[in-house]
């Protein structure tokens, strides 16, 4: 069975960093394209970064380039989002998401591309 578990979210200052962390199970040993997605409340849900893991360009939303950085981690099944200088306005829950096709992109990462999603980890800044 298919599976991503994200953890590391939490409560945190406006200034501060988090780091997400996401396992994947039953995906055997190929390629996908990664990412995070994030959705605050009563807003549409928002794609953050994505990665293939076989190579290629990475997108970043315009709002994090620059504070986030996503990473593979050293075993195939974790990836990692570092979120550093976090602002009120990235409170939401944030999403690991999986894909086995390329990453895509049309000005926005799409949501419709990812067929995995986790249950999601909440992040909170307070100013």
């Amino acid at each position: 069975q298919v599976q991503l578990v994200e953890s590391g979210g939490g409560s945190v200052q406006a200034g501060e960093s988090l780091r997400l962390s996401c396992v994947a199970s039953g995906f055997g040993t190929g390629d996908f394209c990664v990412g995070w997605f994030r959705q605050a409340p009563g807003k549409e849900r928002e794609g953050v970064t994505a990665i293939y893991t076989g190579g290629g360009n990475t997108y970043y939303h315009s709002s994090v380039k620059g504070r986030f950085t996503v990473s593979p981690g050293n075993a195939k099944n974790t990836l990692y989002l570092q979120m550093n200088d976090l602002k009120p306005e990235d409170t939401a829950t944030y999403y690991c998401v999986a894909d086995p096709d390329p990453c895509w992109w049309v000005g926005t990462l799409q949501a419709q591309h990812f067929r995995y999603w986790g249950q999601g980890t909440q992040v909170t800044v307070s100013s």
